[in-house]
């Protein structure tokens, strides 16, 4: 059974400009989240400030972060930066 997705309406935001500054970039992001439905729990789990949320590399740079409510079998899109900015 696949997750719903839920993305914050800040990294809505960004991925609307994102979009529109580089359709490549968003393909990338696409793909990844697919990947993230199918399955959350594959990539790395946060620790510290961010414990919960699991994090997902865009290219080298960047970072999708990402949490998992099983209750409602969603995904919520917390955050999307350089890898600098979100640590």
């Amino acid at each position: 059974m696949e997750y719903d997705v839920a993305i914050s309406e800040i990294v809505d935001k960004k991925f609307a400009k994102l979009a529109k500054k580089n359709p490549k970039q968003m393909s990338i992001i696409a793909k990844k989240v697919q990947q993230i439905i199918q399955d959350p729990y594959h990539f790395k789990p946060l620790r510290g400030d961010l414990h919960g949320a699991r994090r997902v590399h865009i290219d080298s740079s960047f970072v999708l972060i990402y949490d998992i409510d099983e209750n409602n079998r969603s995904i919520r899109i917390l955050d999307y930066n350089h890898h600098d900015t979100i640590y």
